[in-house]
């Protein structure tokens, strides 16, 4: 009898293993996607894993310091490249991807150099500005921290025009493990917010490094021509006129926040808020933006084909509710004190927070993934005037907020119930741009 049980046990779990087999077979879209998956789960899983000991070796202050960085990096990195990192997808050629790839890495290059003569030359005004002294030594290597994010935008779109999944996730990885070895051993050597922010910028080096070889091996530089450049610039012009405002307005709307936060509420707070928007974003990029990338290949090969991407963004969209449902739902009555427990005495406050900001960062999980069928149908205005509003909303919460006087905790309730709204109004205007050809848009 036992034996017999043995053998149904062994079959079933056969059937199961070759279904899942032959599933992803027959699925390209969500083998790639588990690709991606993979990768950027074992890239997000070495920083948590590891947030319990470094919220032990640093202080909230230098968390906040951290984000304040971070949030300096990101506002300008966001429009390094012109947003033609966008356009790379989209030609027929590879030679016209290259191009289009040497014009974002010039526009990346000359914003950095240029954003180290005002940090030269004005370092305590800016200083005075954030109202953090701390920040002062930083700036000086913001510049170069911006040049790898901006480097890195151009080489992980070329990366997925080539499917090359594995190589992305593989750069993730790397780019974890260097950030987690030099954030503990500095931590472990007391050096302060130092270990933190170095860890930081050498990660985004090694995760460089990785995607950079691909490109050597799938690309042929000497396409790359002066009378391209120029061409594909002027066709692709779109990206700088509208993406680039769009995305600076959504990137401040966060960022901006972030530096505000600090300013106006104090850098422990931001500590506190950084750790739980960090931890509960992870999913965002773990799945979200593992699907968010497949979804750009596929909605984009669909519109090649039909005119229209409707059918990849309905089928993703759901995936992507389901998934958030699952998640975010048992996850709320846990925070407080699972932060409290995991992170040590003092951080439940940082639960408390996440609590609050975690049904936007559930709303944001199935729109983010879905935002680049603008990009994909070429209407980067209607995105511009979506993230206007968008950056319009966040500052009048917190501006409205400090001049009541209110409670962080408050102004985070009005500020996530404003922008959750503001999300969802969204995903029906791109659901109307992924018809295409099928409506007038």
């Amino acid at each position: 009898m036992l034996e017999k049980f043995q053998r149904i046990k062994h079959f079933l779990k056969s059937l199961g293993g070759g279904m899942i087999k032959e599933y992803l077979s027959k699925n390209q879209f969500a083998k790639n996607v588990i690709t991606l998956m993979t990768g950027t789960a074992v890239a997000q899983a070495i920083p948590i894993a590891i947030t319990p000991i470094l919220t032990r070796l640093y202080t909230p202050d230098d968390f906040g310091l951290l984000a304040l960085f971070i949030s300096l990096s990101t506002i300008f990195s966001s429009v390094a490249c012109g947003r033609y990192e966008l356009a790379i997808m989209l030609p027929q050629k590879d030679s016209d991807a290259i191009n289009i790839a040497s014009i974002g890495l010039i526009i990346t290059t000359s914003l950095s150099l240029l954003l180290l003569i005002p940090i030269i030359l004005f370092n305590e005004e800016i200083v005075n500005l954030l109202g953090n002294k701390q920040i002062g030594v930083w700036l000086y290597i913001l510049p170069v921290s911006v040049f790898l994010m901006g480097f890195f935008n151009v080489l992980n779109y070329l990366n997925i025009r080539s499917k090359l999944y594995k190589d992305i996730a593989k750069a993730n990885i790397y780019k974890s493990v260097g950030l987690a070895s030099i954030q503990l051993s500095l931590g472990s050597l007391k050096a302060g917010v130092t270990g933190l922010i170095s860890g930081q910028v050498i990660s985004q080096i090694l995760a460089n490094y990785q995607l950079v070889k691909n490109v050597r091996v799938n690309y042929k530089f000497h396409n790359i021509r002066v009378s391209e450049i120029i061409r594909l610039s002027k066709r692709y012009s779109d990206f700088p006129k509208y993406s680039v405002w769009a995305v600076l307005a959504n990137t401040l709307s966060y960022n901006l926040t972030n530096i505000l936060i600090s300013l106006y509420y104090g850098i422990t707070t931001l500590g506190f808020y950084s750790l739980g928007q960090r931890l509960l974003s992870a999913p965002t990029a773990l799945i979200g933006a593992s699907i968010g990338q497949v979804f750009f290949q596929e909605a984009n090969d669909e519109k090649n084909k039909t005119g229209s991407a409707i059918n990849t963004y309905d089928l993703t969209s759901k995936k992507l509710v389901v998934i958030s449902l699952l998640f975010f739902v048992p996850l709320y009555p846990l925070l407080p004190i699972g932060f409290e427990f995991f992170f040590g005495l003092g951080w439940g406050v940082a639960g408390e927070y996440a609590q609050i900001i975690l049904p936007l960062v559930a709303v944001q999980f199935v729109v983010a993934a879905v935002t680049t069928v603008n990009s994909i149908f070429e209407k980067q205005l209607i995105s511009l005037i979506w993230q206007v509003i968008l950056l319009f909303i966040a500052m009048s919460c917190i501006i409205i907020s400090y001049y009541f006087n209110l409670e962080f905790s408050f102004f985070l309730h009005i500020f996530c119930i404003s922008l959750s709204l503001h999300y969802v109004i969204l995903w029906f205007i791109l659901r109307s741009v992924a018809l295409g050809n099928k409506e007038n848009i």
